[in-house]
This record gives C-alpha cells, structure tokens and sequence, in this order.
C-alpha cells in the first residue's frame, strides 16, 4: 500500500451550464490524453454524485511531482456560463466533498494536507477555482 498523507483537489475546467459526465472525462483521459484511465481517484459531479475513479491504491495521473503521495478528487465545473474562472461547486458538491475528505481521512490517518492542484510548486493554473486549502479542518474533524 501506498503511502497517502495529501489530497489535492482539482475543478474539470467544465463550464457550469454545460454538463461534463464522467464518461467524458473518461474519454478526455484516455482517448484524447492516451492515458490508462481517468487521473484522478474521485469525480463529483454537480448533482453531487461521487464518482470512484481511479483506485486510491493506484497512485494517481493528476498533480505531477505529488501524484505517489496524494488522492485527487476533481470536481465538475471551475468555469461559470461565460467561461470565466469561478467556484461553481454546487451545495450538493461542496457537501460531497467534505464527506468525502471526512472519510478519505478516516481510512488514511496519515492525510495532513489538502491542497488545491494550484498551490502545488510549479502549477500556473486557477484549479481548483476556490481556496481548497479552507477545507484543511476537515481533517480535524
């Protein structure tokens, strides 16, 4: 087993009016990317549905240089209608999520951080499209 003390949180970069399943995200992984699968071990989509991606055991495909260490959840949207960077997470999201890094942290105790994939070193990206490192006490919880 891995050793999992991270979870980075990631945005799909969807528009919010625009669904983007996971079948999408799927084929945008590894049809269009040529990867194995998915990179990311959860998706939540807007209606709050989690989906288990990637198996955590699996090390991840989504935040380069902290993928052996880490769990990505993503979340679909990140864009509003026009196309600008926004938190589109929806109630049903947000609860998803904390539920999700409550349980996560449950099963890896050793999980200390949870970061945003812009916060990692190097990233020039807006993703997650919030401050993910708010969601930091959860793991207190």
């Amino acid at each position: 087993m891995r050793k999992i003390d991270m979870i980075v949180v990631h945005c799909s970069g969807s528009r919010c009016n625009h669904p983007y399943t996971v079948e999408q995200l799927r084929h945008d992984h590894v049809e269009v990317n040529g990867w194995f699968d998915i990179g990311y071990h959860y998706y939540i989509t807007r209606e709050g549905k989690v989906h288990e991606c990637r198996p955590v055991e699996r090390m991840g495909a989504h935040a380069r240089g902290a993928n052996a260490n880490s769990i990505g959840i993503c979340y679909e949207g990140g864009l509003d209608a026009n196309g600008c960077i926004a938190d589109t997470r929806t109630a049903a999201q947000k609860d998803a999520m904390f539920w999700l890094i409550i349980n996560l942290h449950r099963r890896f105790p050793d999980i200390k951080v949870i970061l945003g994939h812009r916060d990692l070193p190097g990233v020039q990206k807006a993703c997650p499209c919030f401050d993910a490192t708010k969601l930091q006490p959860l793991l207190e919880v």
